[in-house]
C-alpha cells in the first residue's frame, strides 16, 4: 500500500508541484487549500504525514494543528512557513508539529525531511512504551524523568533533562544552536547563547564520562548530535 501523504497549501502553484514531485516518488497524494476543508481531510482521512502550510486562508496552519493534535498525536505534521516567520515555527513545534521547512525549499530537502518523519513514526508504532526514549543504552522515561544508562541512574537538572530529550527527539540529526536555544530554553529567552556549552558539557560528564562510547557529538560550526554507535562519525570537543 502506498504511504499517503496529506498537503495543505493554499498557493495552487506550490501545491501542484508538491503533488507532482511526490506523487514521481511514489507518494499517494491529496490536496486542500484552506484550513477549513485541510482541517477537515487531516482529521477524517488516514494519511500517513501531513505537510501543513502556516499561512492559510480561513482557519490558520497553527489552529489546524492544534485542532488536529487534539485528537491525533501521531500523524507526523512538517510545516511550511515563512523564511523569517521564527514565531511560526515555534508555535508550530509547541503545538506539536514534527518538523518544518521554510519557503522556498528545495525539493530534495523536502523529500528527505519527509523520509526522516515517516521513519521516526514508524519506530514510535513499533515501541512497546511510548515513554521510553532510547538511543543505544540510554533510556529515558518521560513518564517519571528517570534516566539510565546501561542500567545505572543518571541525575539531571530539569534543564539537562530538557535540553537531553530535545536532543534525542532528534537523534541522528544535527541541531543547531539555535534551535536548542529556542526548543529548550525558549523565544524569550535574552541570555547567553554560551549557555549551551555549559550544558553540553555537563551532559557528557555525565552521559558519556566512564561508558564504552561516547553519544554526544559536536558538528563543527553547525550545532550538535546525539547518535547511535553506527551513525556517521562527527567531530567530539
Amino acid at each position: 500500500m502506498k504511504t499517503t501523504i496529506l498537503v495543505i497549501e493554499d498557493e495552487t502553484q506550490i501545491a501542484r508541484v508538491l503533488k507532482m514531485e511526490l506523487e514521481y516518488e511514489g507518494y499517494q497524494v491529496a490536496v486542500e487549500h484552506d484550513g477549513a476543508s485541510g482541517l477537515k481531510a487531516a482529521m477524517e482521512s488516514e494519511a500517513d504525514l501531513i505537510l501543513l502550510d502556516v499561512m492559510l486562508p480561513g482557519i490558520s496552519g497553527i489552529e489546524v494543528l492544534r485542532r488536529l493534535r487534539k485528537t491525533n498525536k501521531k500523524t507526523p505534521v512538517i510545516l511550511l512557513t515563512a523564511r523569517n516567520a521564527t514565531w511560526d515555527k515555534v508555535a508550530g513545534l509547541d503545538h506539536g508539529a514534527n518538523d518544518y521547512v521554510t519557503k522556498p525549499f528545495e525539493i530534495e530537502e523536502l523529500l528527505a525531511r519527509i523520509r526522516a518523519c515517516l521513519r521516526n513514526s514508524e519506530k514510535v508504532e513499533t515501541n512497546e512504551d511510548p515513554s521510553l526514549l532510547t538511543v543505544e543504552d540510554l533510556i529515558i522515561n518521560t513518564e517519571t524523568r528517570e534516566v539510565t544508562r546501561a542500567g545505572q541512574p543518571i541525575t539531571l537538572t530539569p534543564k539537562e533533562y530538557d535540553f537531553l530529550v530535545y536532543l534525542i527527539l532528534n537523534k541522528n540529526k544535527v541541531v543547531t544552536r539555535e534551535k536548542i536555544i529556542i526548543n529548550v530554553w525558549g523565544y524569550e529567552y535574552e541570555g547567553e547563547t554560551n549557555v549551551i556549552d555549559v550544558f553540553i558539557r555537563h551532559l557528557r560528564q555525565k552521559v558519556d564520562t566512564n561508558f564504552s562510547f561516547p553519544l554526544i557529538h559536536t558538528v563543527r560550526g553547525i550545532g550538535y548530535t546525539i547518535k547511535e554507535k553506527n551513525g556517521e562519525n562527527h567531530n567530539k570537543n
